[in-house]
Formats: C-alpha cells, structure tokens, sequence
C-alpha cells in the first residue's frame, strides 16, 4: 500500500472519528436528553440544573466560572442556578481552598442521592443501547474513549 493511500485512510478514519463525536456531543447537548434522564431517574429537579447538578457532584468543589464553561454557559446564569440548587439544598457554595475569593459549590447529601439516582438511569439507559453489544467491544469502547478524553485534555 502506497503513503499515499495510508494517509489518505488515516484522514477519512479521523474524520469519521470526527463526525461520530460531533453527532454524540449533539445528541448530549439536546435538552430532551437531560428531560429523559432527569424521569428515569425519577428525581424533582429542573433539566436546567441537572447538568450542573451532575457536574458539581463530579468534580467538585468546583468555581462557578469553571463550571460555567464546562457547562458551555455564562458564569451569571450558572451563578444564579447554582443559587437554585443551594435553595433546594442539593449544593452548598463556600470559599475556595486556595483562593478565598472564589465561590465553589460543593455537593450535600441530598445532592449526592440525587446524582446516584441519575447514575443508575444512565447505567439503565445505557446498558439497554449496548445490550446487544459484545463484553469485548464495550470493554474497548470504554478504554479508547478514556484515552481520547485524556489526551484531548492536553490540548
């Protein structure tokens, strides 16, 4: 096989590896998504604060401007819904341990069974998608989108 053909192969892979992420990040980002997610999960909270619900639990204590831009949204609309999640007590917001000025929010207990009830949905919603899916595959998938998560953090 040619150079030539070699690449020509490994720039129709990336962009087929481009794609199939554009349409993921797409189908993630749909606010129906975050509607069914919050049902399965049975939980009373607005699909509006369950992304940053979910995101606090995860990496927390967490800034509110990282948040937001994690989030993809502005700091002042994150501001105030993270103060909506601290009225229903599922955050709490402190100063941060290395830089006082800043406000993290922090999950409670309330907030964690919450996002426990939001795990178990995914692992139902998602094992019913992979259900016909080899143990092998899965356990691959998992392993290059770990890597390509990682790696794309050094960018």
């Amino acid at each position: 096989m040619s150079r030539n053909t070699v690449q020509n192969t490994r720039i129709e892979d990336i962009r087929a590896i481009y794609l199939a992420l554009a349409e993921l990040v797409a189908l993630m980002n749909r606010p129906q998504r975050d509607q069914r997610m919050v049902e399965e999960a049975g939980i009373p909270l607005d699909r509006a604060l369950f992304p940053l619900l979910v995101g606090i639990g995860r990496l927390g204590p967490i800034g509110i401007v990282e948040l937001a831009d994690r989030a993809g949204r502005d700091h002042t609309t994150v501001s105030r819904q993270v103060a909506r999640l601290e009225e229903l007590g599922f955050v709490r917001r402190q100063a941060g341990k290395t830089d006082k000025r800043v406000r993290e929010a922090a999950i409670t207990a309330a907030g964690r069974k919450l996002t426990d009830a939001i795990d178990k949905a995914r692992d139902r919603l998602l094992g019913a998608m992979l259900a016909d899916w080899r143990r092998e595959d899965i356990a691959t998938l998992a392993s290059l989108l770990q890597r390509l998560a990682h790696d794309a953090q050094g960018d």
